[in-house]
């Protein structure tokens, strides 16, 4: 099986919410739903960490030089 984008994840993630919040399914497919849609929130949430870890930002450096820095999340969010 080949390995879905994060794209198609979330878009199955998406019509999983769609599909439990009509609340039309009968209860063993909507467990069932539930327990895919867990599956799917933990792996994205995985992949979006590693997303983050390889972020990084060009600064210019005391010689005017450009220099990649790490993406510091806290600094972003002052």
């Amino acid at each position: 099986m080949a390995e879905r984008t994060f794209e198609s994840q979330m878009a199955r993630l998406e019509e999983i919410v769609r599909l439990l919040e009509k609340g039309e399914a009968p209860l063993a497919d909507s467990i069932k739903l539930f327990e895919e849609g867990t599956k799917l929130s933990a792996a994205l949430g995985k992949m979006l960490d590693k997303a983050e870890q390889r972020v990084t930002v060009m600064q210019e450096n005391a010689l005017g030089e450009l220099v990649e820095q790490p993406f510091d999340q806290k600094e972003a969010e002052a």
